[in-house]
């Protein structure tokens, strides 16, 4: 990992003592409270409904492992986060990761891996699990 990517995960988050220097920002210039925010979808609809559900296809437990492994490779300034309904549940398990809002699909504790080593570290997209714009339902 490089040592600027280092730096930002290890970094603590806004300090009282930082907060009188943001007195002069506004506060969408403010420095984000986490470095990411991972959003899992963990909705869970009845077996046969028709769009499925990333519950129904282990999203809870991918979403609890992707915790204990950031906590486990020193991960700091991230949060990860059991989300309701995304709205993609065809292509799921999902999860959106701010700031940047990227989407990935994922179905194994392999997948989460790459997911953290590649993006979250490195910030190197997982090409082979993002989830475009075009891809899946509106409302």
């Amino acid at each position: 990992m490089d040592n600027q990517r280092r730096r930002l995960i290890d970094r603590p988050v806004v300090s009282s003592s930082d907060a009188a220097d943001l007195t002069s920002v506004r506060p969408e210039e403010w420095p984000p409270y986490y470095i990411a925010h991972v959003f899992c979808c963990v909705n869970e609809r009845p077996p046969r409904h028709k769009r499925g559900c990333c519950a129904g296809k282990g999203s809870r437990q991918l979403c609890d492992y992707m915790c204990r492994r950031a906590m486990a490779m020193g991960m700091k300034n991230i949060r990860i986060n059991h989300a309701g309904c995304l709205n993609r549940c065809e292509l799921g398990p999902t999860m959106v990761i701010y700031p940047h809002g990227v989407w990935y699909t994922y179905s194994s504790e392999a997948d989460v891996e790459e997911i953290l080593a590649r993006y979250i570290m490195k910030g190197t997209p997982v090409e082979r699990l993002l989830l475009r714009p075009d891809e899946g339902p509106r409302h």
